[in-house]
């Protein structure tokens, strides 16, 4: 349908996941002489709308900096608009800052709402999470979206409310936490919420939605549940997901595992950050089905399954691995040398490791505490590496505790140079002190490179 007068549009959290693909949506539309948009996205850091992936796109839309927490620069970026996208959220970071954070959310969207009555804004469209529980039954991060979306319906302009489940896009925190999760583990102990039934949708069927319902007056004032054609386990994603990549995994479910410490697993398996982990975990933990369809009547598109959707985000993916291989090179440069670094460190140790139990004259070592000691010691090293391969930060953390553990042993045994006599066992021989020297270099190179690895890694998924 065509439009005869120009349509002001405000895009919030334009730096963002959904943000960032509604404008690019949006822009395209733009270009096509039916939707003559004036597209306004407001940001926190203009330089975050600015690296969009084609750089000629940003000259299509006016960027002005602003932060909705404060209400001038809600009524700044309200001033003139008609069509307003609600797109922020605030739930991520440390976990015991939630309640300051859902407080934050509250306000920021009554002052978005407040904005959005005094410069008469016509509509808003906000994107909250699918589920159907009661307010007590449901997490804060899925309470306080619900609540977002009751906040925004109090102002005056008609505001429609689209809600959906796990969104599967290349660079969003479900599909990666999926992804990697299935991608690096062999074998998956679970908690019970991943038998939870999900409606999986594809991102840019999401972004369909969104942006034709400004052209279709039916949406208006509504609330709708958007879902794809699948209804979904977790456990079964994963399994679909392993099967797409040719891959064999084995999945333990338990009923003691909180999303805690669920979200921790993920950050040290995954990019995905434990603050950013946490809200999705916690999604999960409820059913979140379409019951309403009757967006499917409104707005009819053909929605992608799972399984399309899943291949569509990997080649996605290995496009903008070859057209992003030649970026970041020096960083890039600098987290490789730390890869081969604790590789070969750890490898060394595997070598060293040996000489106690053929070289060593001492024989307490092959006594049955010390060989316990050291195959735990060994599983530890494989462990590590099998990690390190998969550039999970699990494995940088398991090779620096292993290093810091075995620089101490070392130190130990060689603590008579200075008092006459070892902590471990009896004084060992020259070419042994040598070996515990050499092995003390070691360490510290596997400390040194651990450290590093598990501080940078996210960032070079």
């Amino acid at each position: 349908m065509g439009i005869s007068n120009e349509k002001r549009i405000l895009v919030t959290g334009g730096s963002g996941f959904i943000g960032g693909h509604l404008l690019k949506k949006l822009i395209d539309k733009k270009k096509s002489s039916h939707y003559p948009y004036h597209i306004r996205c407001l940001t926190r850091n203009k330089k975050s709308i600015m690296n969009l992936n084609d750089n000629d796109k940003s000259k299509s839309i006016e960027i002005i900096e602003g932060d909705l927490s404060n209400y001038d620069d809600c009524l700044n970026a309200l001033a003139g608009i008609d069509i307003a996208y609600y797109l922020v959220h605030s739930m991520e970071g440390s976990t015991k800052n939630w309640k300051k954070f859902s407080e934050k959310e509250k306000t920021t969207a009554e002052n978005f709402s407040r904005a959005a009555t005094q410069c008469g804004v016509k509509r808003i469209i906000y994107l909250g999470g699918l589920t159907h529980g009661k307010d007590e039954e449901l997490s804060q991060h899925m309470l306080s979206r619900k609540q977002v979306g009751e906040i925004l319906v109090k102002s005056k302009s008609n505001v429609t409310i689209f809600r959906a489940a796990v969104i599967l896009g290349t660079g969003g925190g479900s599909f990666e936490m999926l992804r990697y999760l299935v991608e690096r583990l062999p074998i998956m102990v679970c908690p019970k919420w991943v038998k939870n039934k999900t409606q999986p949708i594809f991102i840019e069927d999401v972004i369909e939605y969104l942006s034709q319902s400004i052209e279709i007056e039916e949406t208006e004032g509504k609330d709708f549940d958007i879902g794809g054609p699948d209804i979904l386990t977790y456990f079964d994603m994963m399994k679909l997901y392993a099967k797409i990549i040719n891959k064999s995994i084995r999945i333990i479910i338990i009923p003691v595992l909180t999303p805690k410490l669920s979200s921790y697993w993920v950050d040290l398996v995954t990019p995905v950050g434990a603050s950013l982990a946490r809200p999705l975990v916690e999604s999960l933990k409820h059913e979140s089905i379409v019951k309403d369809h009757s967006i499917e009547r409104i707005i009819p598109l053909k929605l992608k399954t799972f399984k399309e959707s899943l291949e569509y985000c990997l080649k996605q993916e290995n496009r903008y691995k070859k057209s992003n291989k030649n970026l970041n090179r020096k960083e890039r440069t600098s987290v490789s040398l730390n890869y081969k670094i604790l590789l070969v460190s750890l490898g060394l140790f595997l070598l060293i490791g040996t000489t106690y139990y053929f070289l060593d004259s001492r024989q307490i070592f092959l006594k049955p505490f010390w060989l316990i000691i050291g195959a735990f010691w060994y599983l530890s090293i494989f462990f590590s590496i099998y990690f390190i391969r998969y550039g999970a930060r699990l494995g940088a953390l398991v090779a620096g505790i292993v290093g810091w553990a075995t620089l101490i042993f070392w130190v130990l045994d060689n603590y008579y140079i200075i008092s006459g006599y070892s902590l471990i066992s009896s004084n060992p021989n020259a070419n042994e002190t040598w070996r515990n020297v050499m092995g003390i270099i070691i360490a510290s190179f596997t400390i040194i490179s651990s450290h590093n690895i598990f501080n940078k890694i996210r960032f070079h998924q």
